[in-house]
């Protein structure tokens, strides 16, 4: 029988958790749009060992368990005098892990833009970096966008593993009050609910930028 007044007590509890997952799912975005765009420019760029330290990084955030690196963060950030920091590892971790992808999804964006384009901004006297930021990636990332936001999606989905490392996140807040209640439907239910309507946010937000991006370039 569904227990309704577990549910309306819990739903204040998941609801703070829920920024929780927001707040880390926005920072591993970041970090994830981070570390893929200077993973993709070193990659095409001529700068020496460049391609080969972005194609190790890829490979070897797509080669191990989400879970294992966010291990290594987590207990290698004290090495780096950083304690205690439990968000901002699992805010690496997934940002990394995402990063790879985001770079592969980058560069198949940078790929298609013109070569004409480039060639232009050479002719106006751009250096290497003002040709970057001023044409290639602009234009990547808005045809990428689609991509980028399923890409986004999983990182969502990516952080329940935040629990291992004591990140009261969505998740783990229903673990923990099911545990004591010995009820999973009316936790679970919100949870799911709760996963969905953030998905949908970010879902919004980019069509509301490809459409914004759109009217820029007509």
């Amino acid at each position: 029988m569904f227990n309704l007044d577990l549910f309306y007590e819990s739903v204040p509890i998941l609801a703070s958790a829920a920024i929780v997952t927001v707040e880390l799912t926005v920072c591993s975005v970041i970090l994830s749009l981070l570390f893929g765009t200077i993973s993709v420019m070193l990659q095409l760029s001529k700068i020496p060992g460049g391609y080969w330290l972005s194609r190790t990084y890829v490979s070897i955030m797509r080669g191990t368990p989400l879970l294992v690196q966010l291990f290594v963060v987590f207990f290698g950030l004290p090495l780096l005098g950083i304690k205690g920091q439990a968000f901002l590892a699992a805010a690496v971790a997934i940002g990394l892990n995402s990063g790879a992808y985001t770079t592969e999804i980058l560069r198949a964006a940078v790929q298609n833009v013109p070569e004409g384009q480039i060639e232009a901004a050479r002719a106006m006297g751009m250096s290497t970096r003002q040709i970057w930021f001023r044409v290639i990636l602009p234009q990547a990332f808005v045809v990428s966008l689609p991509a980028l936001t399923s890409e986004f999606t999983i990182v969502l989905k990516s952080t329940p593993l935040a629990s291992v490392v004591a990140v009261t996140e969505l998740t783990y807040a229903g673990v923990v009050i099911q545990a004591r209640a010995f009820s999973a439907v009316e936790i679970f239910l919100p949870i799911a609910v709760g996963y969905v309507l953030i998905a949908l946010s970010f879902t919004q937000v980019s069509r509301w930028l490809e459409r914004r991006f759109r009217l820029l370039h007509t």
